[in-house]
């Protein structure tokens, strides 16, 4: 009699236990962590710019702090878009030279036909693919994950300077986001009408068709967001100025460093930020178990 009121009671609790945790397996994002995991590749030593000539009396070149110290333009939209200096070229070019030019060609116009053409992207384009370590790609043949990038900040925009002189004021140039004056609620809405779709709605990434993925946002800068924005890497499409303003694209930028980086868990168990499918499943394992169990209890009783 006792094994059988013990099975009554463990029966229907690992029942309600295997539903949640194929709940929690099936509909977790595995995206995210492809994305935002390290990487599997070889790490290549760090590479250094050779210095440039310095003549005596002059001002030694621009550091990328000083590039990228965010002035705040007339309208206040929040976003500048700064001009990288031209002492950045040189430099840039060697490291293209080294890094870049045995798949996008020596002029980066992809004349090898194993990457794509460079030219009139901008400097915008190639900051966000290096910095975010997407580039260098070790097999062109498969979606560039997210990783430790191989450059420091100041090499990745001398890159990115040298590519942006081969089309000088074309295509996408490098934003500096100040997002002190955002209206992060007007960020969730645009954030929900043009991004969840892919990103879902905490920002964990998910897959696409032909074996494609969203991937995941939790590691992204403001800058990095207004490129992506800007630039459309991947599978993302672009979005203009007239599609996403400067001012949408600060709020953006700001609700996903804000809410989606750092959520306010009021309950104190976030659950990975998987969503309400699992958190459905996991409400099932707790609740239905235990109402289940109760049920049980009351018939014995009865």
């Amino acid at each position: 009699m006792r094994r059988l009121l013990q099975a009554r009671y463990v029966v229907p609790a690992v029942l309600a236990g295997c539903v949640g945790m194929v709940g929690l397996l099936g509909f977790s994002p595995g995206a995210a962590q492809a994305v935002d995991g390290p990487s599997t590749t070889t790490p290549v030593p760090q590479l250094t710019s050779p210095p440039l000539p310095t003549p005596i009396g002059q001002p030694t070149a621009p550091s990328a702090s000083s590039v990228l110290t965010y002035r705040s333009p007339s309208n206040q939209t929040g976003i500048f878009y700064t001009d990288l200096p031209a002492a950045f070229i040189a430099p840039g070019q060697a490291l293209f030279a080294s890094n870049c030019s045995s798949c996008h060609g020596q002029d980066a116009n992809g004349a090898t036909g194993v990457a794509p053409n460079l030219q009139r992207l901008g400097a915008g384009t190639v900051d966000f693919w290096v910095s975010t370590g997407r580039m260098p790609l070790a097999n062109a043949g498969v979606q560039a994950i997210r990783k430790p990038p191989r450059f420091n900040r100041l090499q990745t925009l001398e890159i990115a300077a040298w590519v942006q002189s081969l089309t000088p004021g074309v295509g996408t140039k490098v934003p500096l986001v100040g997002t002190g004056s955002a209206d992060l609620e007007a960020g969730n809405t645009l954030f929900t009408l043009n991004c969840a779709a892919c990103h879902t709605i905490t920002g964990s990434g998910d897959a696409l068709m032909g074996g494609a993925y969203a991937p995941g946002l939790h590691l992204a800068t403001t800058t990095q967001i207004v490129e992506a924005i800007r630039s459309g890497p991947g599978n993302m499409p672009r979005f203009g100025p007239g599609n996403i303003t400067n001012t949408q694209a600060r709020d953006i930028a700001a609700y996903v460093q804000g809410v989606i980086q750092h959520p306010s868990n009021p309950g104190g168990f976030a659950l990975g930020g998987i969503g309400p499918v699992g958190e459905g499943f996991v409400g099932l394992l707790l609740g239905v178990g235990i109402l289940m169990l109760v049920c049980f209890w009351i018939g014995e009783r009865t």
